[in-house]
């Protein structure tokens, strides 16, 4: 008997643990779990059979991120980029026995210089960055892009049939689609502004991404300044939706604000990002569902500093998200898994 009432103890213990990483006003979120102990930590997507992460990481030695993948639960963390140059944007492509990243290695094995801030804060979308595929441990790379300037934020769609990237091959930050092996390169959007950060949805029939549309003519000076020294200023970004093929494109957010790495909902009813709306510094980020036809904005995370970069699993019940909450020390970034509450 004091066995079991030990093993229940522990039990209440351990959830009482696990629900101290969330707010109390984090109602859609349950029994969260942190996934890696420190470190920057970020863009973790799950593997088709939901059975591991991808993700980007920067710790220890490392000067600037690297691809590393881990079991679900935490365990069996393992670099799997090269471990030179930058990388970004990592996903798994179906069977999971081949993933994709974007890096810098072949232009240089440093890291790329960061970005100048005397412009103040802006994302740098450094020229040298191309997609490269490699086995799941790592080896076997091979390069499929290799257009003059930025390919990057690759994604894969759940159809398992294309990937869907940013270039600015065409002068302008656009979304382009390709086949898995990166073949049959073509561009889907055409309009002056950054798209990126883009997703397919469950049945890979509708696409959601980030997007920046200047409208008056400073923002327009201001953003083609930018563009040209490869930058973009992500302070005033949307969520937009279309179909596959690029077509019937809307703007779901009227924020005016840096909303970024939308996701559908398993159902495709819905959107969940990440935004500073509602932050009064500008500074804070917090994630917010909205209807994926614009309606009713719900604001799922009470974190006063960051909260980014959600995924689903494909039935809804969990939910993979980074965050600065809890970290061992300021400006660490973390993955978590969270089972979802309707």
């Amino acid at each position: 008997m004091k066995f079991f009432f030990f093993l229940f103890l522990a039990g209440m213990l351990y959830c009482q643990s696990v629900d101290s990483l969330r707010f109390p006003e984090e109602k859609h979120l349950k029994n969260i779990r942190m996934l890696t102990p420190e470190g920057e930590n970020a863009e973790a997507y799950l593997s088709f059979d939901e059975t591991k992460l991808i993700y980007q990481s920067t710790h220890g030695e490392l000067k600037c991120d690297q691809i590393f993948t881990m079991n679900i639960d935490g365990t069996g963390k393992k670099l799997v980029s090269t471990g030179k140059g930058r990388t970004t944007c990592s996903y798994y492509l179906p069977g999971d026995s081949v993933i994709i990243y974007a890096s810098t290695h072949l232009a240089d094995e440093n890291c790329p210089p960061l970005p100048d801030r005397s412009k103040g804060y802006v994302w740098k979308l450094y020229e040298t960055f191309d997609i490269f595929s490699a086995n799941a441990d790592g080896s076997n790379v091979k390069r499929l892009t290799s257009a003059d300037g930025y390919d990057a934020e690759a994604t894969v769609s759940p159809k398992g049939d294309k990937i869907i990237f940013t270039s600015t091959r065409d002068g302008d930050p656009e979304l382009y689609l390709m086949d898995l092996d990166g073949s049959n390169q073509i561009r889907l959007t055409h309009e002056k502004g950054y798209d990126g950060g883009a997703f397919f949805s469950q049945d890979g029939k509708k696409i959601v991404f980030r997007a920046s549309r200047p409208r008056t003519e400073k923002d327009l000076v201001d953003y083609n300044d930018l563009v040209k020294n490869g930058y973009v200023r992500p302070t005033a970004l949307e969520v937009f939706t279309m179909d596959a093929d690029g077509k019937n494109m809307k703007q779901i957010t009227q924020l005016g604000k840096a909303s970024f790495a939308p996701f559908f909902s398993p159902d495709g009813k819905k959107i969940i990002f990440s935004s500073n709306a509602g932050s009064k510094t500008g500074r804070d980020f917090n994630l917010f569902t909205i209807n994926s036809d614009g309606t009713n904005l719900e604001q799922i995370t009470f974190y006063e500093s960051f909260d980014g970069f959600p995924m689903f699993t494909r039935d809804g019940k969990h939910f993979i998200f980074a965050s600065n909450r809890y970290s061992k020390k300021e400006g660490d970034t973390n993955i978590f898994i969270a089972d979802w509450i309707k």
